[in-house]
């Protein structure tokens, strides 16, 4: 099983199986004939579509819902290079928790300079109606899901945090059921992290930022049946055991948030939100919002309910923000980063946004607050037409965009019509903080399915695989 292609790119495989990176999965993926692989992909993706697991891609022509884009290839990753990841990890999340902590609270490291105030003020996300507010037992940040990639250095580099909902993780324990039926052989004499206790991980992290420690009880609020990580919230709820609920199946009286049973009201202490802040309470933010419920934020204000993830926790990952996390961690811990940022320039920066503008052609250009792949504007890839466009928009607005060189993401084999052809990948693993940090072993291994390309997104055209943690 070999793959030419990108050369300079790093082979998260090896560049052949005489120098395999992994040698337990390089042994149990040679047993498989390219013929065989190329069967049990179909199997999957018969499988897949089956069982109805898919996502919804909005503006999409060819309607809206997609089979989840799966290969049966798996993503490995060493068990010492894990374990530098998750310190990393662990790492960011208690700095950008302290961070969310004093920007609402006492505002220490914007007095101190650290992080420009105006940076803060002028974020999107930034909920001036949290100031003053700290979260039930002092957690912001619930559930992260941080973007890492590596470039052909070798080097793992942090891409983005998403702090708000970050979706995915559903697909990677569906995509580790799968290989288990799929690729039954594989799984044979390597040693492979677990990751089937994620949802009972999520749910006792819930459970221990509750406001009451008396048996609480958790729901998972959904927008609905329209939103694109639909499927995932139907599948963590039932995982979690726990009740999946829209606006209308909560209401609040009595100074608490009730949901509606066929027993009649019973209290809810945690409400893990899958809806964005300004949807929350109508009576508190967007007053059109048909997908909050009324009077929630003034039982949040009072204590008697927890936010997963708090409301406003969304400035931590602002990607204009990002460039001073690194500062972050010096302040609150007196540590230097475990995961470097990939270097970049902030638009709003006078100096450093005219030289965004004079090598647009060389960066990769990213609003600061979008998500998805959208809004991107690839210097190295884009027209002269795109790259004009993108100028007038980071000069009409350059709070709104940042600027970092374009990395060449590492590569694992793919197959793409019946051969094995290197594509580029990227990894979201999923950080849980509530009485301590606890990560998922690997996480999701997104992949971009069309050759030469960098966006691995699932709405952009991307595909995912499973992540092996080798405990070897």
């Amino acid at each position: 099983m070999h793959s030419n292609g990108d050369q300079t790119a790093f082979d998260e495989l090896g560049q052949s199986l005489e120098q395999p990176r992994h040698p337990s999965l390089a042994r149990s993926l040679g047993t498989l004939s390219l013929e065989t692989l190329s069967q049990r992909q179909h199997v999957a993706e018969t499988d897949l579509r089956e069982r109805g697991i898919t996502f919804a891609v909005y503006g999409h022509g060819d309607g809206a819902e997609k089979v989840w884009p799966f290969d049966v290839v798996p993503r490995p990753i060493a068990a010492s290079e894990w374990t530098m990841i998750e310190q990393g990890l662990t790492q960011r999340i208690i700095a950008l928790n302290l961070f969310l902590d004093d920007v609402y609270g006492d505002q220490k490291i914007l007095d101190d300079g650290v992080v420009p105030r105006e940076l803060v003020m002028t974020s999107e996300s930034y909920q001036p109606k949290l100031e003053g507010f700290r979260p039930p037992a002092g957690v912001w940040t619930h559930v992260t899901g941080t973007d890492l990639v590596r470039h052909n250095d070798g080097v793992v580099y942090v891409l983005e945090d998403n702090l708000r909902c970050p979706s995915g993780v559903s697909y990677v324990l569906e995509n580790r059921e799968l290989m288990k039926r799929v690729l039954p052989e594989v799984f044979q004499g390597t040693a492979i992290a677990p990751i089937e206790d994620y949802p009972e991980r999520l749910l006792q992290t819930l459970l221990e930022t509750a406001p009451t420690p008396d048996n609480p009880r958790a729901v998972l609020l959904t927008p609905g049946i329209y939103n694109s990580a639909y499927f995932e919230h139907t599948f963590l709820a039932q995982q979690m055991g726990v009740e999946l609920v829209l606006n209308s199946d909560l209401v609040v009286q009595d100074g608490r948030v009730w949901v509606r049973t066929t027993h009649g009201l019973e209290r809810v202490d945690v409400i893990y939100r899958r809806i964005d802040d300004d949807f929350l309470d109508p009576e508190c933010f967007r007053p059109d919002s048909m997908l909050g419920v009324p009077g929630l934020m003034d039982v949040y204000f009072r204590g008697g309910v927890t936010l997963a993830n708090a409301p406003g926790a969304g400035i931590a990952d602002d990607k204009a923000i990002y460039q001073y996390v690194p500062e972050i961690i010096q302040y609150y811990l007196s540590e230097d980063a475990i995961l470097p940022n990939v270097p970049t320039f902030i638009c709003s920066d006078p100096a450093q946004c005219s030289h965004v503008l004079e090598n647009m052609a060389e960066l990769v250009v990213k609003p600061t607050n979008a998500s998805g792949g959208y809004g991107i504007c690839l210097g190295p890839r884009a027209t002269k037409e795109e790259l004009a466009a993108c100028a007038a928009a980071v000069r009409s607005d350059p709070r709104n965009y940042i600027a970092q060189p374009m990395l060449t993401l590492s590569t694992v084999p793919t197959i793409i019509d019946g051969k094995l052809a290197p594509r580029h990948v990227d990894l979201r693993p999923f950080v849980l903080y509530g009485s301590s940090v606890r990560i998922l072993p690997g996480g999701l291994t997104r992949v971009a399915l069309v050759e030469g390309s960098m966006i691995v997104n699932s709405s952009q055209g991307g595909g995912s695989k499973d992540t092996w943690v080798l405990q070897d």
